[in-house]
């Protein structure tokens, strides 16, 4: 069957551009050959798509069930205004956290499989969104590595990760106190995950990971951190430049991201709508409580 799209591969270990294609009009078939190219490729890029929020929620659910079906991920207040930097409120300090690299959800009991982001409005420079490969990750490191990793696990927790930024949402008067921050168990991830649909191994790591059972603290940040610097690095990286309309559609099973920073004088507003987990898969093996 000859392909109802064009497909640019991007100058790294994965990604694509695809053109020639309207995400709110596809059919059933264009669908199929479109899910077999995100498997292969993991993260795909349209531009000039513009699609209305409800168009984008749709979009989303032809993969499954959402975690939660869109939200704005955006300096710019719900009254139109620019949140100060200065201020360094909730909603500023989650944006800076997100700069750090991670997979989406890794802190909730069932991880995300993947997310539809899309960019409305855009800084003049600076606010690219990257993307790293954690299959091309794997594949790079020695065997010993390989075969340490095979038995260790890190537990993952956003109340850890935005901590190291002064932030702290179990106040009752904090602005940005809901999703992902939970005073359930703290899940518990193998270092080592293994694709459900593809059966490719890729590291899981990123800021939320911490507390590797059998390592004292500051070992375990130390590991964790070797492996993220060493995993994001060319040719396992791209980032993306946006313009406003852009979609693009990432798995987050064996894809780590973050944002890039800007002048925050300046207005960015994008929205995340993300795909839920299949529990069979993407479930913790185990947790502990929460402190």
């Amino acid at each position: 069957m000859a392909r109802a799209f064009e497909i640019e591969p991007i100058d790294a270990t994965f990604g694509a551009v695809v053109r020639g294609i309207r995400l709110a009009d596809i059919d059933a078939a264009a669908f199929r050959q479109l899910h077999d190219a995100w498997l292969e490729y993991a993260l795909l890029v349209f531009p000039g798509q513009h699609l209305r929020r409800d168009e984008q929620v749709a979009f989303a659910r032809r993969f499954g069930a959402l975690e939660f079906e869109i939200l704005p991920i955006s300096n710019v207040r719900s009254d139109g205004t620019v949140r100060p930097e200065q201020d360094n409120d909730d909603v500023i300090k989650i944006l800076k956290g997100n700069m750090g690299w991670h997979h989406d959800s890794t802190y909730m009991p069932v991880q995300a499989k993947g997310a539809v982001f899309s960019a409305e409005e855009v800084p003049g420079s600076g606010g690219q969104t990257g993307f790293a490969d954690m299959r091309a990750a794997y594949d790079a490191l020695d065997a010993a590595t390989r075969a340490r990793l095979e038995g260790m696990s890190a537990h993952h927790s956003l109340h850890y990760s935005q901590s190291k930024l002064g932030h702290s949402a179990r106040k009752a008067d904090g602005e940005y106190h809901g999703y992902g921050f939970h005073d359930g168990p703290v899940p518990l991830r193998p270092l080592v995950k293994v694709h459900p649909e593809t059966g490719r191994k890729s590291l899981l790591i990123g800021r939320h990971a911490h507390n590797i059972p059998g390592l004292a603290p500051d070992e375990s940040e130390r590991f964790i951190e070797g492996l993220i610097d060493f995993a994001c690095q060319p040719p396992r990286t791209y980032h993306h430049d946006w313009t406003p309309g852009d979609t693009v559609l990432w798995d987050n099973r064996c894809l780590m991201h973050q944002a890039t920073p800007w002048d925050m004088t300046q207005r960015r507003i994008m929205w995340h709508s993300r795909i839920a987990g299949d529990p069979a898969s993407e479930s913790a093996v185990s947790a502990v409580a929460s402190g």
